[in-house]
């Protein structure tokens, strides 16, 4: 697969700290058009392998590439929607604002902001909201403005860390519908998460992690034997 084909790629990407090696040797790549699933038991260097993608993190050996591009090269990130694990949401600003300032550092047209705010905020299910301060809002709904904020300006790279977070059934029912949705209009999506049920319901193949080393990838149909749910297949291919 040549770089063009990867929306992300790990070329025997290793991440050290002092006393242990978070990410070990990761070669892996991530198709333009795809949802993948990242995947590993607490400690299995997931977060790291993501940060050294978004180039929050530089690796210590091998190289990264998002989407054909250096992370460090800000040409990398246009066309990036991204969920964090610990989203971080200032309390004093409403959502619509919040959105609106996202809207403007993608480079949305000015005449655009106002539309695609509205859009995102429909899209999940916030735009009664859109007044209203962050502060103010419980876990799940925070959630789902991390969910507009990713989805801004229709991305062609989604990249969401632990998605279900706070969610109640209903918004996880939903947040698997914007990931198909994404994946009808051609977006690559990369998940990692611990829910490891919607992560079969949703992703074409999935990479698992253990110990910071790559222990499986592939198809999420090759990966399961007869009768076994993905997450039968994790604790398999884990303590393997």
């Amino acid at each position: 697969m040549s770089a063009t084909e990867a929306a992300i790629e790990w070329r025997g990407a290793s991440k050290r700290f002092p006393g242990r090696t978070a990410v070990d040797d990761l070669a892996l790549a991530i198709p333009t058009g795809s949802v993948w699933g990242l995947l590993g038991p607490n400690g299995a260097g997931k977060t790291t392998a993501l940060r050294m993608a978004l180039g929050f993190a530089r690796p210590s050996g091998g190289t990264v590439r998002l989407q054909g591009l250096p992370p460090d090269d800000r040409h990398s990130r246009v066309g990036l929607g991204f969920l964090p694990e610990r989203l971080t949401l200032p309390a004093h600003v409403t959502v619509a604002h919040w959105l609106g300032l996202h809207a403007r550092l993608i480079g949305l047209p000015a005449d655009a902001i106002g539309p695609a705010v509205r859009a995102s905020l429909e899209r999940t299910g916030v735009a009664d909201r859109g007044h209203e301060r962050i502060g103010g809002l419980s876990k799940g709904l925070r959630q789902r403005v991390g969910f507009a904020v990713a989805l801004l300006g229709a991305p062609s790279l989604l990249i969401l860390d632990e998605p279900a977070s706070g969610l109640d059934p209903l918004g996880m029912r939903d947040a698997r519908t914007w990931i198909e949705q994404e994946r009808e209009r051609g977006a690559t999506v990369l998940i990692s998460s611990h829910q490891l049920s919607e992560v079969e319901r949703v992703c074409d193949a999935v990479a698992i992690l253990d110990q910071g080393r790559l222990v499986a990838s592939g198809s999420v149909d090759v990966l399961l034997a007869e009768g076994e749910t993905l997450e039968d297949a994790f604790v398999r291919l884990v303590r393997s």
